[in-house]
């Protein structure tokens, strides 16, 4: 097999008008099977909403307590992640989802004590993500992992991108793309930058160019970087974005 794309697909980007499931579908009848990763904090966050549970978050994770876990656990393994599973195969591939729990996929260990049940991925066994592209089928992951266990594994919640960044080191992805709802970085004047090394994306967080939700954005490429993976950040509302990478959004390099 070749090497794959890995794509972070963003709730914010997915609308009426882009064609990411089209694009992926498309990819796959080529033979170019890519896998796809995917967090849900917002449909998450509505959920908790409506069982009157509430959000907090700390360093931009979500503190996850016993009470938070399940939901999180079924809306991205569960709902989330059939809905993205069911749109790529109206697409025309054939695509299976997977947690991190599923096949040992992504271990953890546990963060940090305050944020509860959130875990940090400590190794990628990547054999069921193998098996199914050589089977010509679309892995689609959620970002929950486990904590190996005496009696069972604890399933934890996991940061998206950062889960992005470490299956695709660990399939040895060409390029990892994160599907956003900005066009790439910017630089001080505004205007969009085309390629950007890790040691100048850490200078423009300092000097405070890059800020806001642009931050995690780009700490997300940094350790993908870090891990020896090309990363770029593209607008994932446009049509064809995905097959039209080349040259769009901001690339990340060593």
């Amino acid at each position: 097999m070749n090497q794959p794309l890995v794509i972070k697909i963003g709730g914010s980007t997915l609308g009426s008008g882009d064609t990411t499931f089209r694009d992926i579908a498309t990819m796959a009848a080529e033979g170019d099977v890519p896998v796809v990763v995917h967090g849900g904090g917002s449909e998450a966050s509505r959920w908790l909403d409506a069982m009157a549970i509430p959000s907090r978050f700390e360093n931009g994770l979500r503190v996850t307590d016993e009470r938070v876990l399940p939901v999180v656990v079924a809306v991205f393994a569960g709902l989330v992640n059939k809905r993205i599973v069911a749109a790529i195969n109206a697409a025309g591939a054939r695509a299976v989802g997977l947690s991190g729990a599923d096949g040992r996929l992504l271990e953890c260990r546990l963060s940090d004590p305050g944020l509860g049940f959130v875990g940090e991925p400590v190794a990628v066994h990547p054999e069921s993500i193998i098996a199914l592209r050589g089977a010509g089928i679309v892995p689609v992951i959620s970002s929950i992992g486990f904590v190996p266990g005496d009696a069972t594994d604890q399933l934890v919640n996991v940061n998206a991108d950062t889960v992005a960044g470490n299956i695709a080191a660990a399939v040895h992805a060409r390029e990892l793309v994160f599907l956003t709802d900005v066009e790439g970085v910017r630089d001080a004047d505004g205007n969009p930058i085309a390629s950007l090394r890790a040691a100048d994306a850490s200078d423009l967080i300092q000097r405070g160019v890059v800020a806001g939700g642009m931050i995690p954005k780009v700490e997300a490429c940094l350790h993908a970087v870090s891990l020896g993976v090309p990363v770029r950040i593209i607008d994932g509302r446009l049509p064809g974005s995905l097959r039209n990478r080349e040259g769009a959004g901001t690339r990340f390099d060593a």
